[in-house]
């Protein structure tokens, strides 16, 4: 079984230091539903794994999220592909869980329910959590500049296995290589 692990804002849809509190601010980023097809074409089983703080924090409530997810779910069935799971901590850094990366609770989550190892999973992010927790469990880090990728690049504290491309789509057009 081949997992691709994804970060949703700022990989897959245009991200928000205000959060994305709506369905309809929920954009996604030029390419990368053609992306989540193309893996899904080439035998990827596509993930996602996010951190959703505004849940705990009362920005949006579980309904609404079910709703974004939902519209990506759409949307990435209306290009031809599938996110066949996503899995998110609704909690705030101050909750102190395991489950909000960059601590590797949602990776472990994934391992359980897919019943694998995820010792080189290809995992994209765009933040040094998301990174992080990839390593914690030795998955394969891939950074993409969008969102928060450009400044993330710059951190002293880049796992130096990670693997940099602009966009989940070179990413995508790269794995299938």
């Amino acid at each position: 079984m081949k997992l691709v692990i994804l970060d949703r804002d700022g990989v897959i849809n245009h991200d928000s230091d205000q959060f994305i509190k709506s369905p309809d601010e929920w954009k996604p980023i030029t390419g990368s539903l053609e992306a989540i097809a193309r893996l899904n074409q080439w035998g990827y089983r596509v993930l996602v794994a996010t951190n959703q703080s505004g849940v705990s924090r009362g920005l949006f409530d579980m309904d609404t999220l079910n709703a974004i997810h939902e519209r990506m779910h759409r949307a990435v069935m209306q290009a031809g592909g599938r996110i066949d799971a996503v899995f998110f901590c609704p909690h705030s850094a101050e909750e102190k869980c395991d489950c909000r990366k960059p601590k590797p609770g949602l990776m472990r989550q994934i391992a359980a329910r897919y019943n694998t190892d995820l010792t080189g999973v290809p995992t994209v992010g765009d933040s040094l959590r998301d990174l992080h927790a990839a390593v914690a469990v030795g998955a394969q880090p891939f950074l993409v500049l969008t969102g928060k990728g450009e400044k993330t690049r710059q951190e002293p504290t880049l796992p130096a296995e990670t693997i940099v491309f602009p966009t989940l789509a070179a990413f995508a057009a790269h794995l299938a290589s």
